[in-house]
């Protein structure tokens, strides 16, 4: 299965918890179309389990895995992210 690089996994998992937490319709619609997008990119069929597996991924990534700063390079050659 592939893998979402750990930056864009980080951003859809803040992105997904900042519209549940706002509570408007369009959030609501914006949180189901990132709910699909983590369930997708999980290999799962729930949200609350794609959270899980995702938090998991991002735990387990280093920080340079995750670092978006600009100017940084972080593509050092292909990762597996087990």
């Amino acid at each position: 299965m592939l893998m979402p690089h750990p930056a864009v996994l980080r951003t859809l998992v803040a992105e997904y918890e900042a519209a549940t937490a706002s509570g408007s319709a369009a959030a609501d619609t914006r949180a189901q179309d990132l709910a699909y997008t983590l369930c997708v990119s999980t290999g799962t069929r729930e949200v609350t389990r794609a959270l899980e597996v995702a938090r998991s991924w991002l735990a387990a990534a280093t920080d340079t895995d995750t670092d978006t700063a600009v100017g940084r390079s972080t593509d050092d050659g292909p990762h597996v992210y087990a």
